[in-house]
């Protein structure tokens, strides 16, 4: 750390008391924080009373030691919820918002169908009070929200401005962080919400042991998130993955067909597809034949994939997870026939709530050394 100044030193040893915390499954002793901080003990000891005083860092009661004739060892664990995050997702029926604290651990939440989707203003205005709900259910104060993003449907580019959405101009040129921060007073951010189904089932999902994935939301509504090496892939102005804009794929195929239904935003029509594919596993022949055209759209769509893209892993997610027992080994058959690279085929493990975490993970991301302090730096 040569040329720096002690003040500097000393935020960078605090960052890495506090992310040492943060990853901690649980209370962390002041030794155990030296020896993995390589720092001395003095040092830490001044750091973790300084976090105690400002509200980061609670020190837990000591306990003694069984057989041991020394002082109880001091006990840490970082008080997560002293800085809160915000996550919206935006869909064309209804939206939902959660509010996390620094470990990514939703603490509240709030819901409700949208007044007037076609106006953004309007949904915009309905989001803000949702986040404002949501942290109500928290039992947190305005003041220790730190940051926000917000998970919403078309391509959305790298500052978070929506370029494109199918079906509608409205929308175009909503420049969404600025908008949420005008009503919130505090940084936000935005990605397109199948991206961060895709980051989140790669953070608390089925995807963890996976870099190259494609998160899948396929039928009456369709979208890709795509990463590579572990991060985001959004093409130019966040149009990597907006494959329903892609009249040569046949998205649209059988987008109304009960079946495909799964994947809508109206939660009567989601029953409508359960109820199809219950009628299904009770071998019912039309919906049978139902479920097999839609195994042959999804496959047609995950061969082009495939042969491109090439990912480890496909997650098939945006309610597909409702019928998982009956569409995954129906398409990983079609796929072997149809002789595909042996991409591993698997239902999201996070539900509905997919694109809310990849936002809640979006935040904590930008956010990570306004949270923690710096990085330190390398030697």
């Amino acid at each position: 750390m040569s040329g720096m100044n002690q003040s500097a030193v000393r935020r960078v040893n605090t960052s890495v008391v506090l992310r040492a915390l943060a990853v901690s499954a649980g209370p962390t002793t002041l030794t155990a924080l030296a020896e993995g901080a390589g720092l001395s003990r003095r040092t830490i000891e001044l750091i973790l009373d300084s976090l105690v005083e400002a509200g980061w860092v609670a020190e837990l009661e000591r306990i003694p030691i069984s057989g041991s004739a020394g002082r109880p060892a001091r006990r840490y664990e970082l008080r997560a919820e002293h800085a809160l995050l915000a996550a919206v997702y935006i869909n064309t029926a209804d939206a939902s918002a959660v509010i996390a604290d620094v470990r990514g651990r939703i603490v509240g939440r709030a819901h409700r169908p949208l007044r007037a989707y076609q106006d953004p203003q309007v949904t915009l205005d309905d989001a803000a009070d949702l986040v404002r709900e949501a942290l109500d259910d928290a039992g947190g104060s305005p003041d220790r929200l730190r940051a926000g993003a917000v998970a919403a449907g078309g391509a959305i580019d790298d500052e978070g401005v929506v370029r494109r959405l199918v079906h509608t101009t409205r929308w175009e040129g909503v420049h969404l962080p600025k908008e949420l921060e005008q009503r919130i007073h505090m940084p936000w951010f935005a990605d397109n919400d199948s991206n961060l189904g895709a980051l989140a089932e790669r953070w608390r999902g089925v995807a963890a042991d996976h870099d190259n994935v494609v998160w899948a939301h396929l039928g009456n509504r369709t979208g890709l998130g795509i990463l590579i090496r572990g991060a985001v892939h959004r093409g130019l102005d966040g149009a990597a993955g907006e494959i329903v804009e892609a009249h040569s794929i046949p998205t649209d195929a059988i987008a109304d067909r009960p079946v495909a239904l799964l994947s809508s935003p109206e939660a009567a029509q989601r029953k409508v597809a359960r109820e199809r594919f219950d009628e299904a596993r009770a071998g019912d022949a039309e919906a049978l034949a139902e479920v097999d055209e839609f195994v042959e759209n999804i496959t047609s769509i995950l061969t082009t994939l495939s042969w491109t893209v090439a990912p480890s892993l496909i997650v098939l997610g945006g309610g597909l997870e409702d019928a998982a027992d009956v569409l995954l080994p129906r398409v990983r058959e079609a796929m072997r026939v149809a002789r595909t690279p042996a991409i591993e085929l698997r239902a999201t493990g996070l539900g509905r709530d997919a694109a809310l975490i990849g936002a809640v993970k979006l935040a904590l991301d930008r956010m990570d050394t306004e949270l923690f302090g710096p990085l330190a730096p390398s030697s």
